[in-house]
């Protein structure tokens, strides 16, 4: 079983999945955050953030030891609440990709799992779409209300990965679902902005921020940028793409070997095939 460390440094707000942090203090996980934590409200203001958008993760295959079951739901809930907090992630003094998908990648590969390993090889892909394909391969895409704590969740459009300008880049998120609370709100852990944390998302109220209240039902993922269009799509559950179960794939319904394709990811096919046409 792998074993994570995390260093605890100061760091300036930056965007989900973005570009690693510099010269961190070394400490160890124990000392960072209690094994559990109660759940605080977060809110996520939406902040600018630097225009030069993060490289892609590598995705060099990391040694996975071989496992004969699946990790319980609740030991991959209680290695993402371990790293609640922290801003580097390393595993055998080796660094692991800090944004998005290297902290979800880490968390599966403490139990053995490597979420970048797929037989689907994608060039130039991000680390979220890596994780996309292994679970389309070994689990289940779906969209239904069927979610539980350990599952994967996707977002699309969460920054414009391609630079284009437009709001055509799915798959550009993903997290780890801790819990689902009574009104339906997803609590999922994540990096989005200076470290690890907790966000929020109810997909039966995906464009209300806060309630008269002050509840958070979904927090802000996507910063805003002076170029975006008004009315830009920046909250949790308006950017919402896909759950991934690859904990109990057989008590959902049958999996068929591939997922269909994400509708944004069969668009960008087709105008990239029209244009290999005109060429």
């Amino acid at each position: 079983m792998w074993r994570i460390s995390m260093v605890g440094i100061t760091l300036a707000v930056l965007a989900g999945c973005a570009t690693p942090i510099q010269k961190p203090q070394r400490a160890t996980i124990e000392s960072i955050i209690p094994e559990r934590t109660p759940i605080e409200t977060i809110s996520k203001s939406p902040l600018a953030i630097p225009n030069q958008p993060p490289p892609l993760i590598p995705h060099d295959p990391a040694p996975t030891p071989l496992h004969t079951s699946l990790p319980s739901r609740s030991a991959i809930v209680q290695s993402a609440v371990r790293l609640l907090g922290s801003t580097t992630v390393n595993m055998q003094g080796r660094r692991i990709g800090y944004d998005c998908a290297g902290v979800t990648r880490a968390i599966f590969l403490e139990h053995g799992i490597d979420l970048y390993r797929s037989s689907d090889s994608a060039v130039n892909a991000n680390g979220v779409r890596l994780i996309h394909n292994h679970v389309r391969q070994h689990g289940i895409l779906h969209r239904d209300g069927d979610v539980r704590p350990g599952d994967l969740v996707f977002f699309d459009n969460t920054w414009d990965f391609n630079g284009d300008g437009l709001f055509n880049d799915p798959l550009t998120h993903v997290g780890i679902v801790e819990q689902i609370e009574p009104d339906g709100t997803v609590i999922f852990i994540s990096r989005v902005a200076g470290a690890i944390a907790r966000y929020h998302m109810n997909l039966n109220q995906p464009y209300i921020h806060k309630t008269t209240d002050g509840r958070v039902l979904n927090d802000y993922i996507r910063r805003k940028r002076s170029t975006d269009p008004d009315k830009t799509a920046r909250l949790t559950g308006e950017l919402f793409s896909l759950y991934g179960n690859l904990l109990s794939p057989q008590k959902s319904a049958p999996f068929q070997g591939r997922s269909p394709q994400h509708p944004d990811e069969q668009q960008a096919s087709e105008t990239a095939s029209a244009a290999e046409a005109e060429r």
